[in-house]
């Protein structure tokens, strides 16, 4: 079975047509078409530099330059026509040229090779990416810091095990996934900064055979610099590791978020209701709201880690320097590029849009097993040691338990020296639970406003 030779631009030793499940195989339009702006931009640059070092006339130069911005034109307005023969984005952009500008777009490939030009196009996804993805972080952090400031002083109870530990406050808690984020911006930059080694002009492997001027493609294109060795400018893709690793991080926090938003929207917690616009009713059941989106951000986290381990199986003892096992770079890079985008489209969505119940949430938070912590500080301030008090109050804790009864319910004859029941019941009022946590990163109230202006600072960095 066979179909279509390969395209005259890569015609070379190999005679005949290739198997037609070879060439499915081979082929990767299907999904390096995204590329294109970053195909036109670099192309550009080559096509002006070779002009310059009088690599290609003048007018050539000019040629190619022309039906490039035509290039440009048909795909940004989705009439580019590709042929059958196209096996990639790049191949299909030099064959317009040259349809366009004649023999002088034959002349656009002098210089360069596909495995330099795919490692550029891909460098300039990735920094792109990591930026636009950073924008969509910020975002979510800021809604967060929104909801934060609207329900600054407002308690529910703080987990440990999923079991009630000690109360915060929802201020607190959100600003969290605050700083999850901040250093998932920091991660995210970093990959960014890993793109700023040039790989054009690298060749297949080894260099060309022409004195080019890498260094003004590398200005043109916002590369800091050439890649300082041509072996492993085509071989390098730790960016795309480094933007895996950041999105795999990003994409488990936000599971985490989603989390903890199912659960606090279900009847059994009722801590919140999401929006409308982020849930789905039941196919059967009328009277369900569903938490999809947030439930999908936990599923999708796996899904982009994936891509990262997937990437490092590509990779791994991958012989020096282009194998064909270079083009699985791309679909794990655009998927989980895809993903997080939509993840944190919806986890922001579902932030601000989202409606907390003070009510239920302070009810949650009122129960007094939950200064149990507080109590055996008490007795610490009293000169007991530590691991001492902590029996004395589990002691506490087992006896209203057992009886049924709150910790306040204690009889004053029930506590044991040196506590008094007037100091127990200031320890076990609500709000002295919240206040008490001074120290700096705490919940109490004046530490969670301090927080909220070092969150603000941070982020504006």
């Amino acid at each position: 079975m066979s179909t279509q030779g390969p395209s005259r631009l890569s015609a070379a030793r190999t005679a005949g047509d290739p198997d037609a499940a070879f060439q499915a195989l081979n082929d990767s339009l299907a999904f390096d078409r995204r590329l294109w702006p970053h195909d036109v931009a670099q192309s550009r640059a080559h096509a002006r530099m070779l002009g310059a070092q009088g690599i290609v006339a003048d007018a050539d130069r000019d040629a190619i330059l022309a039906a490039l911005d035509t290039v440009e034109l048909e795909l940004r307005e989705e009439r580019f026509a590709f042929a059958p023969g196209d096996e990639d984005i790049h191949m299909a952009i030099e064959r317009r040229v040259t349809e366009l500008a004649g023999p002088a777009g034959g002349r656009l490939h002098t210089a360069r090779s596909r495995n330099d030009q795919v490692a550029t196009d891909v460098a300039l996804f990735t920094r792109a990416a990591a930026h636009e993805t950073a924008a969509l972080v910020e975002g979510l952090a800021g809604a967060l810091i929104g909801a934060a400031e609207r329900h600054l002083d407002w308690a529910l109870p703080g987990y440990t095990h999923l079991q009630r530990g000690q109360p915060v406050l929802l201020s607190h808690h959100l600003l969290a996934y605050v700083w999850m984020l901040l250093r998932d911006r920091e991660r995210l930059r970093f990959a960014a900064a890993q793109t700023g080694a040039l790989p054009l002009g690298a060749g297949a492997l080894a260099g060309v055979n022409f004195a080019t001027d890498r260094a003004a493609v590398a200005g043109e294109l916002g590369f800091a610099h050439p890649a300082p060795n041509s072996i492993d400018a085509v071989s390098n893709r730790d960016f795309v590791l480094d933007l895996l690793h950041a999105a795999s991080t990003c994409a488990t926090h936000l599971s985490r978020l989603g989390s903890e938003l199912v659960l606090w929207s279900s009847a059994e917690f009722g801590f919140c209701e999401l929006p409308d616009a982020w849930t789905s009713g039941s196919s059967l059941m009328p009277q369900k709201k569903n938490p999809d989106a947030a439930e999908l951000l936990r599923a999708k986290a796996p899904r982009i880690v994936a891509h990262l381990g997937a990437l490092h199986g590509v990779l791994h003892a991958l012989p020096l320097t282009y194998n064909k096992d270079l083009q699985e770079d791309k679909e794990h890079l655009f998927d989980a590029v895809d993903a997080l985008a939509l993840c944190l489209v919806a986890a922001r969505g579902m932030v601000e849009g989202a409606v907390f119940d003070r009510e239920r949430m302070a009810a949650a938070a009122s129960d007094d097993l939950t200064a149990a912590t507080d109590l055996a500080d008490l007795l610490v301030g009293k000169g007991v040691p530590f691991r001492e008090a902590h029996g004395v109050v589990a002691g506490l804790v087992r006896a209203a338990v057992g009886s049924g009864r709150a910790l306040g319910d204690l009889r004053p004859d029930e506590l044991p020296a040196p506590l008094e029941l007037g100091e127990v019941a200031e320890v076990l009022r609500p709000q002295s639970w919240l206040d008490a946590k001074v120290s700096e990163g705490g919940t109490a109230l004046p530490r969670v406003r301090e927080q909220l202006e070092r969150a603000r600072a941070a982020l504006a960095a």
